[in-house]
């Protein structure tokens, strides 16, 4: 299938996280005709679907592509100029949900390793194999995490591995993630006492904490290290569900996230909190969830094949960057060194996303001499 009408394939499913609404599938029935051998996997209760494949074509290392078919919803479909459920292509332009994050890179990693393979004949020296999932989007606890635990239950190795996230933020060619910040949520509720605003001696309205605590948690956590960013807290959510003016609440709430760089683990972050929470001796209670870890699992050799390839392509240099949000990456630090490089992320859960039909193909043609650089080594 030609690069253009696969990434409009896969664009066409309605994969909302976590459903892969037959993506998934898709790709297996892809990959089985390309020779992969596939294994769908079912996690959850909900059974999500994810799928490993790997093809081999000699005894040297698993070079691994991850990605996800599952998209954020469209939001308000009337804002759309297009069904962001049906590809439509204007000036050169692919539009629809998943065109940019990142349905067109999974569909020019297929394309362009179906290339390296045919022109090959099959030998090379080394497996190339896909990590993909419909789970990355939300709670991400049945994708990619769940298929490193089974891969790690397996005893079945992973050597090298290649993110295919939109990473680019301008243009295509100029940066490849090699590292993430770690990503912790928080919430704190802070007890009062409720009561009527003209008898202030009767009540204890929890607002005054809460500013307190505010200031607490958003003082400085870092100045930032080597490779990453400062550490940045930032409050997302004060709620009192008070629309009330003469009521004093009974609580209050703050809802907060915190990127952390490798300065720190997640354990260390709540420390802190707890602390600066504890200096403030208020009626308050924290909960946290962390998202992940940072990580930085580097690999010249990765880092290297992929620069000269886009290089070549592009004519730029990349740079080489610890910034953005969160990725699977994190999860699939934990078995091999890992890196991420897709397309030009500007529309990614933006309404009229979309990608550069000139661009993908560039892609496709960066992932093919990846693929040649890094079996020729």
């Amino acid at each position: 299938m030609e690069l253009i009408n696969l990434s409009s394939k896969l664009i066409s499913f309605k994969s909302i996280s976590p459903k892969s609404a037959g993506s998934i599938e898709f790709i297996e029935k892809i990959l089985k005709k390309n020779n992969f051998k596939c294994k769908l996997l079912e996690f959850g209760s909900k059974k999500v679907k994810n799928l490993y494949a790997e093809i081999s074509g000699g005894n040297g290392p698993n070079l691994c592509f991850a990605g996800h078919t599952d998209v954020v919803p469209p939001g308000n479909i009337n804002e759309w100029n297009t069904d962001p459920f049906k590809s439509t292509i204007k000036n050169n332009i692919l539009y629809g949900r998943g065109a940019c994050d990142m349905k067109s890179a999974i569909a020019a990693f297929i394309f362009s390793s179906d290339q390296f393979l045919k022109e090959n004949k099959y030998s090379f020296n080394g497996k190339i194999s896909f990590l993909i999932t419909a789970d990355e989007e939300g709670e991400a606890e049945f994708g990619t995490k769940s298929v490193v635990n089974w891969l790690k239950k397996k005893k079945h190795k992973i050597d090298f591995c290649l993110v295919g996230e939109p990473t680019n933020p301008n243009y295509l060619g100029e940066m490849i993630k090699i590292g993430r910040r770690g990503s912790l949520n928080g919430e704190i509720t802070v007890k009062g006492t409720q009561g009527h605003v003209a008898y202030p001696e009767k009540c204890k309205n929890p607002i005054d904490d809460l500013l307190k605590i505010c200031k607490a948690l958003t003082e400085p956590l870092d100045k930032g290290s080597k490779l990453f960013q400062p550490s940045k807290l930032v409050i997302t959510s004060i709620d009192v569900g008070n629309k009330i003016t003469n009521l004093v609440p009974g609580e209050a709430i703050i809802r907060f996230n915190i990127r952390f760089n490798d300065n720190f683990k997640s354990k260390d972050i709540i420390n802190i909190l707890n602390k600066r929470l504890k200096k403030i001796n208020t009626n308050c209670k924290m909960k946290t969830k962390v998202s992940g870890e940072s990580f930085f699992n580097y690999s010249e050799v990765l880092t290297n094949c992929l620069t000269t390839a886009i290089k070549k392509v592009t004519k730029k240099k990349p740079e080489l960057s610890t910034s953005g949000g969160t990725s699977d990456a994190r999860f699939i630090s934990e078995i091999c060194p890992v890196i991420e490089f897709g397309i030009v992320g500007k529309s990614m859960h933006k309404i009229n996303e979309n990608v550069k039909i000139s661009d993908l193909n560039k892609l496709s043609q960066i992932y093919y001499n990846f693929l040649k650089n890094f079996f020729s080594k």
